[in-house]
């Protein structure tokens, strides 16, 4: 989407004289719009494989997080160990590069949501990265476990098609669809449990990433994605995904906090810009979806799996509908003046799935193939001046970039507005910073970009 910025800026800028420095080459051509390779794995998600693998995870009856473990037909011990198979049969096309595992832990009474000490598991798919230069690690998530109206009730039928088999269907469309392609970071593909009981999966895995040192750049958490309709308001919107992002690190120091202050950058967390990365790859390739930005870490007063990750200082996001249908949402199975409750399959839209599925892979594809980061990247402060002046350095590991995008919003803005591609580590820019916020990220040949890195002040 940015990119068409760069055609049409391209030649103006020359003109106006915009760029003062050698570092910008006019006849450097920018990487191209579209990669061929991940327009094709985004045209291979199929809304039939996603409805059935919904109807799957409902076949179990209930998946609720104290339901049976041992249980062959019923409950979230054998719905968890079917998404292990079916990992398994995606690993087969990836060379021996991807591996399956059961994460298991113990969670203990809690005195709340936890009875009696209980085991979960996370099941994980995990595709290594290519480049052993290479530590990135990116996470597309759902979550397994079911519920009905009350969260103890482990016995009733629990559907839950929506919340969350249509986030789980995601992240196994998109490993079956990944798993035969090289990737230099390495995809991690999660089925968390124990959401609904207060998001314990995730939490544990997020624990974990810490304390094994686990580089994650990118957490896609998908959290109730497939319906498309509003009992309430009788709206009916396929076209438009809500993307939810914390504004400022929730473990930000106070010396991160005063110089957050300073320069206004509230709007430009990590999280934020990977928000908006999503918005601005997800639109370049998936027709008819607007990506829309919500500026708050998830729906009113609620939460989910990337909220963990967001506690360990990572970047994480949570797709969601753009309209919750509450008569099909945490609610018992049940007639009621004939109507009926429950989330049941046939209150979803595939094809919005299948939309949602592919901005999901989109992101992680191209975020897989980018080059890391740059570093060090710095606005300098030396000299009062109504110009720019950027400078950073190359990222200290994986591949090597062919350039660099320089990314420009009016302060007011929500979205980059403009950018422009630079072959070296430094630029001027006759746009002034008392005006404008910048980013700077890293690309290859064919237009993977890395996330952008915001400015710090330098002299």
């Amino acid at each position: 989407m940015l990119n068409k910025y760069f055609t049409r800026l391209n030649g103006l800028l020359v003109m106006a004289g915009l760029y003062v420095t050698t570092t910008f080459t006019a006849a450097a051509q920018a990487p191209t719009e579209h990669d061929q390779d991940i327009t094709e794995m985004v045209n291979a998600v199929s809304a039939a494989n996603l409805k059935g693998l919904v109807e799957k995870m409902v076949s179990f009856e209930t998946r609720h997080t104290l339901s049976s473990t041992t249980d062959k037909k019923r409950g979230i011990g054998a719905a968890r160990e079917w998404v292990k198979s079916e990992f398994e049969k995606y690993a087969k096309a990836s060379s021996g590069r991807m591996t399956v595992e059961m994460d298991r832990f113990t969670v203990k009474a809690d005195g709340r949501r936890i009875p009696n000490d209980v085991e979960m598991a996370n099941v994980m798919a995990i595709l290594k990265g290519t480049d052993p230069t290479d530590n990135r690690v990116i996470l597309v998530s759902g979550h397994l476990d079911s519920r009905v109206t009350d969260v103890m009730d482990a016995k009733s039928k629990a559907p839950g098609a929506n919340d969350d088999a249509s986030g789980v269907a995601i992240v196994m469309e998109m490993a079956r669809i990944m798993a035969g392609k090289q990737f230099p970071a390495t995809l991690v593909f999660v089925a968390f449990q124990g959401e609904e009981q207060g998001l314990y999966g995730s939490k544990h895995l997020a624990e974990r990433a810490k304390k094994e040192n686990w580089n994650i750049v990118a957490v896609l958490n998908n959290d109730i994605v497939g319906n498309s309709y509003s009992a309430e308001t009788g709206l009916h919107d396929n076209t438009r995904v809500r993307v939810f992002s914390e504004a400022t690190p929730a473990n930000e120091t106070e010396e991160q906090a005063r110089l957050r202050r300073t320069l206004g950058s509230e709007n430009d967390g990590p999280s934020r810009n990977l928000a908006r990365y999503m918005k601005t790859v997800g639109e370049n390739y998936v027709d008819q979806l607007e990506v829309i930005l919500e500026y708050r870490p998830d729906r009113f007063l609620r939460g989910g799996d990337h909220t963990p990750f967001n506690q360990q200082g990572y970047a994480a996001v949570r797709m969601s509908e753009m309209n919750e249908d509450f008569d099909h949402q945490h609610q018992d199975l049940r007639k009621e003046n004939g109507k009926q409750y429950g989330d049941l399959v046939e209150y979803m839209d595939f094809e919005y799935l299948r939309k949602n599925t592919a901005v999901n892979l989109a992101t992680m594809a191209n975020l897989g193939w980018a080059p890391a980061v740059p570093e060090k990247v710095s606005v300098l402060t030396a000299n009062l001046t109504n110009k720019t002046d950027l400078k950073w350095e190359a990222p200290k590991t994986g591949k090597k970039p062919t350039g660099y995008y320089v990314l420009m919003r009016e302060t007011s803005s929500p979205t980059w507005d403009k950018k422009f591609y630079v072959k070296d580590t430094s630029v001027t820019l006759n746009y002034s910073k008392d005006n404008y916020f910048f980013a700077v990220q890293a690309t290859d040949a064919e237009g993977h970009t890395s996330l952008p890195v915001i400015p710090v002040p330098a002299r």
